[in-house]
């Protein structure tokens, strides 16, 4: 029954998205607006066969439906509650139908949001747009990605349930979900993108539609990439929090991109600049979550995050290749459209330090997706295999890091149009100050070497920049000064500031070393006394945890080891002493038997790193800011009139 259900889900959702985009169509064609608010009823349907499938997806997976292919490959009766539903996107084809969930409501929130102006071609070519990645994305679920296959199982089966790393964090219900709201949320900005391209109207009015779509967009994945951060820190004891995995890279990328555009859109919007930029980078953030999904979901691989090799990878590729064409064709084809009304007149102004800002984050994007597609080309034309490690992408990133926290305190000072050279001076004085004061404290805390110092300096520039655009801002309105996309902007860059102090100090002062103890054994690590007090075995439904009693400066920790039943894996489960100026974490790496009760932990001591996870609040909370509405009248009135000058043009 599950498994019908699930597979008429499917069909409904496709079938929905070729009728909702093939009557637009019709609609625009016959120029019968009626005809357009029928298509866009279809959004519905397409969300309702997504939410179908799903609900028989999680019945499945509740009652152990091993029926199914991907319950009984992935469902266990020795699965957890919670780790259950989870299971739904714990591997490729339950991953697929997430996505297919969430772009699909995001289709049917974008049809509510315009029911009112489906008159307007630019919305009616946006919902086509975003029907036709519905569709691709439901055909994926027919086919190489079907998560509704039927299954034979033997009498008295039982599945083996999800990875085991996915089985013991509450995060592995919170980070894939809200990743995707990011990465599939951008598809809403490129809809509009590929309408503007299409009415001829690249003017600021799409910009303006997509502004908040956008910022949400960016917000939710900005969090999953924090929680997935936060994640393998918790996870996986070795001390660290990002590995440049190929996969980490893949949600980094639509990430640097999409900030970028979130910029860069404001010289556009204020002067009619960067046009083609703006137009290429949205395109790009959503081309960089398909070419994601192809690296997370080909199994080209090796990586802990992830799916197995499956049919999945051609299909993608081919998606990806079509969209990419159709963008350039569309680029090309209006390109007498696409120039700017005037030119940059000075560097020094705000919209150079935009420019700057974009050339930076397209050179790290370029940094990451080099090392990350690298040894996948070599291995694809020498049949041999390579890697690029952390390094790389340390050394790489590193100065284009310093240039962006740079532009960060300039940017905010800077005048459109030209600075003058005594403006300039007045305006970075505070900023320079709080630079070097930062610098002055790192000093005298301890911190060495050139790399860290200047990126405090450098931090210290940009927050005190920040700092100073919100007290005067402030000062003039109140308590609104902390509102709007200026000010919320600025909170979003304390946050960065925070982030950047605890990657910079915890990745540049760390400090790991490993014991052997006996109980009641007592050693000394980073100025702390480390004793282990005991141990216990605690047998759950689905594992047996190891787990020891670690007393560190009079607190309790408590590292275990757990192994899982059904496929005998050992996963540990680090603990973590955390302050405001260091966190300490013991990983149990050999746990104590029957005749020697002696353990193996892992100590790993990171200054600041608590700022990584206050920093990324901050810079959710600096966009919920960002998203308050300016005024409603302002984006109908660009709208209307860009509707206007189109209309007039037509029939000229």
């Amino acid at each position: 029954m599950n498994l019908v259900i699930g597979s008429m889900g499917v069909v409904l959702t496709l079938a929905a998205s070729l009728t909702g985009s093939l009557t637009i169509v019709a609609g625009l064609k016959k120029s019968r607006e009626r005809l357009r608010a029928v298509g866009a009823k279809y959004a519905w349907v397409a969300f309702a066969g997504m939410a179908i499938s799903t609900f028989a997806m999680q019945r499945a997976l509740i009652t152990r439906d091993f029926s199914i292919k991907y319950v009984a490959e992935q469902g266990s009766s020795l699965t957890p509650p919670l780790y259950n539903v989870a299971t739904m996107w714990s591997a490729l084809e339950g991953s697929i139908l997430l996505w297919g969930l969430v772009l699909a409501g995001y289709l049917a929130i974008v049809a509510k949001k315009f029911s009112n102006r489906l008159s307007d071609p630019m919305v009616s070519w946006a919902l086509v747009t975003m029907f036709m990645v519905t569709a691709f994305f439901a055909l994926l679920m027919l086919g190489p990605a079907n998560p509704f296959q039927s299954f034979d199982p033997p009498v008295g089966y039982d599945g083996p349930g999800p990875n085991p790393l996915l089985q013991n964090h509450i995060l592995v219900a919170f980070h894939p979900p809200i990743l995707y709201l990011g990465y599939v949320g951008f598809t809403v900005p490129f809809a509009f993108a590929i309408a503007a391209l299409i009415t001829g109207r690249l003017g600021e009015g799409w910009l303006l539609i997509t502004r908040r779509w956008t910022l949400f967009s960016w917000a939710c994945l900005t969090f999953g990439i924090i929680l997935g951060a936060w994640w393998a820190y918790d996870v996986l004891g070795w001390g660290g929090y990002w590995g440049w995995d190929p996969v980490e890279n893949a949600s980094l990328l639509p990430w640097l991109t999409g900030t970028a555009f979130l910029h860069s859109v404001l010289a556009q919007e204020r002067r009619g600049l960067l046009r083609v930029w703006n137009l290429s980078l949205v395109c790009s953030t959503f081309l960089l979550t398909i070419l994601g999904t192809f690296i997370t979901r080909s199994g080209i691989i090796a990586s802990v995050h992830a799916f197995s090799e499956g049919g999945i990878g051609p299909w993608l590729l081919w998606f990806f290749s079509l969209v990419l064409l159709v963008v350039l064709a569309l680029i090309f084809w209006r390109g007498d459209r696409l120039r700017s009304q005037g030119g940059i007149d000075s560097a020094l102004s705000r919209e150079g330090a935009f420019l700057a800002n974009n050339l930076a984050f397209g050179a790290f994007a370029f940094v990451i997706l080099l090392g990350t597609i690298f040894p996948l080309i070599v291995e694809a034309t020498q049949d041999r295999q390579i890697s690029v490690g952390a390094p790389y992408f340390e050394k790489m990133s590193m100065p284009i890091g310093f240039v962006i926290l740079f532009l960060m305190a300039i940017a905010p000072v800077l005048p459109w149009r030209k600075a003058g050279a005594e403006l300039l001076r007045d305006r970075l004085e505070w900023p320079a100050w709080g630079g070097a004061l930062s610098l002055v404290i790192a000093v005298l805390v301890g911190a060495r070497g050139l790399i860290p110092l200047l990126g405090f300096g450098f931090a210290g520039f940009a927050g005190t920049s920040a700092i100073r655009h919100l007290a005067l801002s402030i000062r003039r309105n109140k308590m609104r000064g902390f509102v709007g996309r200026s000010n919320g902007g600025m909170i979003v860059h304390l946050g960065v500031v925070m982030l950047s102090l605890g990657l910079i100090a915890s990745s540049s002062y760390v400090s790991q070393s490993s014991f052997t103890l006996d109980p009641g054994e007592t050693v000394t690590f980073g100025g702390s006394d480390i004793t282990y007090e005991s141990s216990e075995q605690i047998v759950y439904s689905n594992r047996i945890q190891e787990k020891v009693q670690i007393r560190i400066d009079g607190d309790i920790l408590q590292p275990s080891i757990e192994r899982f039943t059904a496929s005998g894996q050992l996963v540990p489960s680090p603990t973590t002493k955390t302050s405001s100026t260091k966190d300490i974490q013991i990983a149990l790496l050999d746990p104590p038997e029957e005749d020697d009760q002696s353990i193996v932990i892992q100590i790993t001591e990171q200054p600041l790193l608590v700022w990584i996870w206050v920093g990324g609040f901050v810079m959710l909370f600096g966009s919920a800011l960002s998203a308050i509405p300016s005024t409603k009248r302002k984006q109908t009135v660009v709208m209307e009139k860009e509707s206007s000058v189109h209309a007039e043009e037509i029939e000229r």
